[in-house]
């Protein structure tokens, strides 16, 4: 990909994976704030939770101007599995859905090295 030879793959890579950690983890933020019902708590994580999503805006959009949009997108499937991840420490995550986080994750990984 000629787009990708100014910048490292593996550099590329690691923006990837760290926009697609803040996306879950905004999800997370997301998710505890709405469980709580103290209106200081629930704003201040909808407040986390939107800047992590704006953070892992930023750094999809730096990805995504040095690199294929099929290549750059295909990466989008990491947040699934960060998402699950850190909702397994508030709720229960069942056995098939992590095998379907496992199928996602061995697709993401197909792309990257693609």
């Amino acid at each position: 990909m000629e787009k990708e030879s100014q910048y490292s793959k593996k550099i590329l890579v690691s923006i990837l994976i760290t926009s697609t950690f803040l996306g879950g983890l905004g999800q997370f933020l997301f998710k505890i704030g709405l469980n709580n019902h103290n209106s200081f708590i629930l704003l201040l994580f909808v407040f986390l939770g939107f800047l992590s999503y704006s953070l892992s805006t930023v750094f999809y959009f730096f990805a995504l101007s040095r690199a294929h949009l099929s290549w750059v997108y295909g990466f989008g499937g990491l947040s699934y599995i960060f998402a699950s991840l850190l909702a397994s420490f508030i709720e229960p995550v069942p056995l098939l859905r992590w095998l379907g986080i496992f199928i996602i994750a061995v697709g993401t990984a197909l792309i990257g090295i693609s």
